[in-house]
């Protein structure tokens, strides 16, 4: 949801106790959602789970790796669906942003068995190319030819454009980008079965960007008329305004 803001010219300016009365009532708005949040991420942890049975092969560094290699030794997966297509020649712009705040997060997640990757259908070598332009450390590994992105609702070809494609958990009808983003999660049990735990699309992964949680608490906000318009790969802010979609270069 896009929030109106007053302009600096035109917002209220109040004695210092009619402030405070109005941030306590925002504080208690603030102490629910916190509430909520915890419930939810419990009904998260709660969710059951789904055995993988297809044996997913994905291009690393490293060579052909499993989607159970791709854990890394650690028992819990986090895979960020980042939209790279094959034959794009630059990452999705706010994938890119997300992908920002990986790199500061991964020793804490690697030290509380956790491994975070990103996988694209892109082609291992266009994936290196745009990591070193960013210049990222965390995992990247490519599902070109695999069916990994169409069976996590987050790849569409065109014969999945051309019917009813699934995403968000629901129809998409009308849908005509072939990539769009997600986060999905997976464990892996001593006997190195992987289950799926858990998939958010859209704006489900907001979260996980900790610059836009900085700027809702800053005077202006966001400042954005459509979601994220104002964003820009984060080489790209003094270079030219922000592109007009996900996929241009």
């Amino acid at each position: 949801m896009i929030h109106t803001v007053p302009s600096p010219a035109e917002h209220p300016v109040v004695s210092r106790e009619e402030w405070l009365e109005a941030r306590k009532a925002l504080l208690a708005k603030e102490k629910e959602e916190t509430r909520l949040r915890d419930e939810i991420n419990g009904m998260r942890l709660a969710l059951p789970w789904v055995k993988i049975e297809k044996n997913y092969v994905f291009d690393t560094p490293n060579g052909r790796r499993s989607l159970a290699d791709l854990f890394d030794g650690r028992s819990q997966l986090i895979i960020y669906h980042f939209m790279l297509g094959p034959d794009w020649e630059a990452g999705c712009d706010g994938c890119s942003f997300l992908a920002d705040h990986i790199d500061g997060a991964l020793p804490h997640l690697n030290n509380h068995d956790v491994t975070m990757t990103a996988v694209s259908r892109a082609p291992l070598a266009k994936i290196a190319a745009y990591k070193s332009r960013m210049s990222w450390r965390f995992p990247w590994v490519s599902s070109h030819g695999s069916d990994f992105n169409f069976d996590f609702n987050v790849s569409f070809d065109k014969e999945h454009l051309k019917g009813e494609p699934f995403y968000n958990f629901r129809s998409a009808a009308g849908l005509t980008e072939e990539e769009l983003p997600g986060l999905s999660a997976f464990y892996k049990n001593e006997a190195g079965e992987v289950f799926h735990t858990y998939s958010s699309y859209a704006r489900g992964p907001e979260e996980l960007i900790g610059a836009l949680m900085i700027l809702d608490r800053a005077p202006l906000g966001r400042n954005e008329t459509t979601i994220m318009n104002w964003v820009r790969r984060h080489d790209e802010y003094e270079a030219k305004p922000a592109a007009s979609c996900c996929h241009a270069a």
